[in-house]
């Protein structure tokens, strides 16, 4: 039976997408290294995220951008995410992360603290965390002054006060409260011809 592990990585930020990783492996598939993300180091996700890749019968990252997260909300973007991840992989069963099932033609389980439960759940949430990682490093580039690189768009001091000081980019979700306090639902700074992709 080939099983479908779903994690994300990106609800709670302030900016950035919601990412959504799906991970197939055969049942019984076991590797101790393979954890919850966040009981992970950088480096030893970054050397598990090829690993997994490589090893996966299957596997898939979806992100879902800030202007979609703002019409949908980030319930709902999540859950697109998820969905999309898995229509990209073939399974026999999901194993949904958290309580939320999703829209599926596959069998799935909703698992709570699934990431620390399930070796396909746990490599997900690997996947889903490195690319957005990842990602947040390019946008620092484009967006400097915020500091994305350091917190990943996560509602820090710091870059609470960023916000402040220069204002919401493209990249934040104006309907976030931290954002829309701040900059209004229309005010932004700094565009870059990045956010097409992350729209």
């Amino acid at each position: 039976m080939l099983i479908c592990g779903v994690d994300e990585a990106g609800r709670g930020p302030l900016a950035g997408p919601v990412v959504a990783a799906a991970a197939v492996f055969e049942e019984g598939f076991s590797d101790p290294r393979i954890r919850d993300s966040k009981a992970l180091s950088e480096q030893q996700r970054e050397k598990l995220f090829e690993y997994i890749k490589d090893t996966a019968t299957s596997w898939s990252i979806i992100a879902v951008g800030p202007r979609r997260i703002e019409q949908l909300n980030i319930l709902q973007a999540t859950k697109l995410a998820m969905k999309l991840a898995v229509e990209r992989v073939h399974a026999d069963l999901v194993l949904i992360d958290g309580n939320q099932p999703i829209i599926s033609r596959f069998p799935q389980r909703t698992v709570v603290g699934g990431d620390r439960l399930h070796v396909q759940i746990s490599a997900a949430s690997i996947l889903a965390k490195v690319w957005r990682d990842r990602l947040m490093r390019v946008v620092a580039t484009r967006y400097p002054g915020y500091s994305f690189e350091h917190h990943a768009g996560y509602p820090t001091p710091a870059h609470k006060e960023a916000i402040v000081r220069l204002g919401p980019c493209r990249i934040h979700r104006r309907t976030f409260s931290g954002v829309c306090q701040v900059g209004g639902s229309s005010t932004f700074t700094n565009t870059s011809p990045i956010d097409s992709n992350l729209g």
